[in-house]
């Protein structure tokens, strides 16, 4: 890839993110995954408590590329036909008719996904991970971009199915979503404490910019070094003693292949973001934590001593020798 020109095709996506924020403030680094990951095909987990523009943030994004966007409330009685859609029969010539359900969009909010039941939360998965529904016997391609953000409310756990280790792992990112800091707040209320507070976004990407930019970033150089680094992260959380972490005994399961793929992906976007046609070490380490924290499962030893998945991955980053 030539590297003089990638930052003027990262250009479409500093524009996008400038026109995000004329309405989201103090949640750049949402944004900023969110496009991470639109440009990875990968989906993100974000926990955080209500009000913090979670909603508001993939819906103006969703405006600014020109894409489908729907919002899915999760709740203990919600069905799988009532996310991928149904077959309709009609009485009068004996037919049934496909209805698509809400997962037919371009960018998915699935609010609360661990209020509903394991059916659901399978359903909704299996769409994410294969990128098609099936209904009845017919198979629905879903359109690209396909971005599934779910969201988990960390302060209310009663009613609710945790989601399993083995299907979290299907999420590219785990973001953490805090409030916004004083002076950011009063931004907010200056700009959106009115009762007919409304922004209009203006598209500035179509979403066949997107898969532009994806091919462009498939062309970033990655050293080897740099391939063995990521390896080498990964490997350290699966047997800590031979990289000299000292972690052992608290991680009762590791990352899987999938961390390693979306460590390489992350670090291209990261570094497609940062207008290089190349990724350094510090790629990897920005979007580590993110892609590691739900992905390595503590042992009870590890929880007795109070210690969190952020801190085994930091201590990890901290250990493995920087190419």
């Amino acid at each position: 890839m030539d590297q003089s020109t990638s930052p003027d095709r990262a250009a479409p996506m500093e524009r996008l993110l400038y026109e995000v924020k004329k309405v989201i403030v103090g949640q750049d680094h949402l944004l900023e995954r969110l496009i991470v990951a639109l440009l990875a095909r990968g989906h993100i987990l974000v926990e955080g408590v209500p009000g913090l523009a979670k909603t508001l943030s993939v819906k103006t994004l969703a405006q600014a590329i020109q894409a489908g966007f729907r919002r899915i409330q999760f709740t203990p009685d919600l069905l799988p036909a009532d996310l991928i859609g149904t077959l309709i029969y009609s009485p009068r010539d004996g037919t049934f008719t496909t209805k698509r359900g809400p997962i037919f969009a371009n960018i998915v909010l699935a609010d609360e996904i661990n209020r509903a039941p394991a059916k659901v939360q399978s359903a909704l998965l299996e769409a994410m991970q294969e990128r098609q529904v099936t209904i009845g016997s017919e198979t629905f391609r879903l359109e690209e971009p396909f971005l599934v953000l779910a969201t988990q409310n960390p302060i209310e756990q009663e009613g609710t199915y945790p989601l399993p280790e083995a299907q979290v792992d299907r999420f590219m990112l785990k973001l953490v979503v805090t409030y916004p800091s004083k002076a950011h707040e009063r931004q907010i209320l200056d700009r959106m404490a009115s009762t007919h507070a409304v922004h209009t976004i203006e598209p500035v990407m179509h979403p066949n910019d997107l898969t532009s930019a994806r091919t462009v970033m498939d062309e970033i150089y990655m050293d080897e070094k740099i391939k063995d680094y990521i390896v080498d992260i990964v490997a350290a959380t699966r047997d800590p003693r031979s990289y000299k972490v000292p972690v052992e005994g608290l991680i009762r399961y590791g990352a899987s292949p999938r961390a390693t793929i979306f460590l390489t992906l992350g670090a291209k976007a990261a570094a497609f973001l940062a207008g290089r046609g190349y990724v350094v070490p510090q790629d990897v380490k920005d979007v580590a934590m993110e892609i590691l924290r739900h992905r390595v499962i503590l042992t009870y030893e590890a929880e007795a001593e109070e210690k969190t998945a952020e801190d085994i991955v930091k201590t990890v980053l901290d250990h493995v020798p920087v190419p």
